[in-house]
C-alpha cells in the first residue's frame, strides 16, 4: 500500500500513492520492457488511474498503443490482489501462484511484481516471473521493466 524498495533501483510507489497521484489529473501510462538480449519495447496507455482502497485499487486503463503488445487491457477494471486480499476472478488466489501483487484477472497476461529470474526463460510450477505475455510470453522473466506515468496536457480535475 505504501510502496517498497529503493527509488534509485527496484521500487514500487505504492497503491495509496498511485491512487492519490492518478486522481489529481488525467494520466497516461508508459510501460517499458527489456529482455535479456537487449531488445527494448513499450506499451503506452492513453489513460491510467486506480480507484481508492475502498474499491481495492481497481485498475482503469485507456487505449493501448506500442510495439510490446497489449498485456494490460485484460486486467482493466480488476481489483488489486495480494496474498492477504484475494480480489481476482480465479478460484484460487493469483497472488499465491504468480508470487506477487497485481490487478489479476484469472490470472494474468502481465505480472510486473513477479519473481525476477535471471536469464529470461525459467522453469517454475507456475507462471510467476516478471512477464508481459504479448512480448516474450509468460515463461520468460524480463530483465528490466518500468511503469511511468505523466499527466496528459491540460487535464487537471
Amino acid at each position: 500500500q505504501q510502496g517498497f524498495g529503493n527509488i534509485d533501483g527496484e521500487h514500487w510507489l505504492g497503491l495509496e500513492n498511485i491512487y492519490w497521484l492518478t486522481n489529481q489529473a488525467t494520466y497516461k501510462l508508459l510501460v517499458t520492457l527489456e529482455d535479456w538480449i537487449g531488445r527494448k519495447t513499450y506499451a503506452e496507455y492513453a489513460s491510467f488511474r486506480i480507484e481508492s482502497e475502498a474499491d481495492f485499487y481497481r485498475l482503469r486503463v485507456g487505449r493501448y498503443q506500442g510495439n510490446a503488445g497489449d498485456s494490460l487491457t485484460w486486467h482493466n477494471g480488476k481489483q488489486f490482489t495480494t496474498l492477504d486480499k484475494d480480489n481476482d476472478a480465479y478460484t484460487g488466489n493469483c497472488a499465491h501462484y504468480q508470487k506477487g501483487g497485481w490487478w489479476y484477472n484469472a490470472c494474468a497476461h502481465s505480472n510486473m511484481n513477479g519473481v525476477w529470474y535471471r536469464g529470461g526463460h525459467y522453469r517454475s510450477r507456475y507462471q510467476d516471473g516478471i512477464y508481459w505475455a504479448e512480448f516474450r510470453g509468460a515463461a520468460y522473466s524480463l530483465k528490466k521493466v518500468t511503469m511511468m506515468i505523466r499527466p496528459n496536457a491540460n487535464t487537471v480535475h
